[in-house]
């Protein structure tokens, strides 16, 4: 993922009413990636790679059955959104 599609990705969940909201936006956004919403409590010892004024984004890396956050654009296949703690 590139740089200015991750600033997109954080703008469109910002503008979001709800987490929820955000996911399916950004779902149909960047199809086929995976977005998942997740407690910030949750995410609270990973390093998120985009903090907006309400949520944040984490990349999510896949081996096919387990998920990982990840810091690697490049691995990434999906988001994690959380609301910003």
């Amino acid at each position: 993922m590139n740089p200015g599609a991750l600033a997109q990705a954080l703008l469109i969940a910002d503008q979001a009413g709800s987490a929820r909201e955000a996911a399916a936006v950004l779902r149909a956004q960047f199809a086929p990636m995976r977005v998942v919403v997740v407690d910030a409590l949750d995410m609270r010892d990973e390093p998120p790679a985009a903090v907006g004024a309400r949520y944040q984004l984490y990349f999510g890396a896949s081996d096919g059955h387990c998920w990982t956050v990840t810091d690697q654009a490049e691995q990434a296949v999906g988001f994690f959104i959380a609301e910003k703690g």
